[in-house]
């Protein structure tokens, strides 16, 4: 069994055992913390679905209102054309089928993959390379496009996807550990709104069945759910 240190628990024990509303986690986080790097804060969310079956998968995207607090570094594979568009748009690298080469060779120095249409024959041979890292470019997730400007804008603006895994928990982060609370709280805001509408309609009884706010070495906090319901509603 895993030993906590001495800060955590000492964190830990500052963190009242009840649900807490969102406008009350953040700043609790923000008082508990004790490492001296700027922790990204990320949020758990276990829904009441079973993966197992397709039509109970929860994947989705969000932009988050404040960003992540880092500039992600997008590639961008695509036709000569789309490729001046990418550069305009402000795309870290740009390139055809020479770049799905790099990649099999093992170059990984990159944050996101956008991809047209066109290229997706090509990009297809990275899916076992791409696919484990969530970075192998998906229509879903507006990353297969024809509209890479808006795609590598949003990304740059800190669009997270989020997605369900085997154990019907779904994680994202919501920002660093530094930014103002309100700008924390906006942003979980929007990451939960995303989620309740990502529900998928064979989904029965409680989605929501837990949510934890936590900061990478710091202790959870649980979330009332049944307020996010109540502003989700309104």
């Amino acid at each position: 069994m895993r030993t906590r240190g001495k800060k955590y628990q000492a964190a830990r024990q500052q963190v009242p055992n009840r649900p807490h509303k969102i406008e009350e986690a953040v700043p609790l986080l923000q008082k508990v913390k004790y490492t001296k790097f700027d922790e990204t804060v990320e949020m758990a969310v276990r829904l009441g679905v079973d993966p197992k079956h397709s039509d109970q998968l929860v994947r989705g995207t969000v932009v988050l209102p404040h960003g992540l607090g880092k500039t992600k570094k997008v590639l961008v594979i695509a036709n000569a054309e789309k490729q001046r568009e990418a550069k305009d748009a402000g795309a870290d690298e740009i390139g055809g089928e020479e770049l799905v080469e790099r990649i099999n060779g093992g170059w990984m120095d990159f944050d996101a993959v956008v991809a047209t249409p066109d290229m997706m024959r090509a990009v297809g041979r990275l899916g076992k390379v791409l696919g484990p890292r969530g970075l192998m470019p998906n229509p879903k997730t507006g990353t297969v496009t024809l509209d890479v400007t808006k795609a590598v804008q949003e990304i740059k603006a800190g669009k997270v996807e989020f997605r369900v895994d085997k154990a019907g928990i779904v994680h994202a982060p919501i920002g660093k550990i530094s930014f103002a609370a309100e700008r924390l709280v906006a942003n979980a805001h929007a990451l939960m709104d995303n989620i309740v509408k990502a529900k998928p309609a064979a989904a029965k009884g409680k989605y929501l069945k837990t949510v934890t706010m936590s900061s990478t070495m710091g202790p959870g906090v649980d979330i009332d759910t049944s307020h996010i319901d109540e502003l989700v509603k309104h």
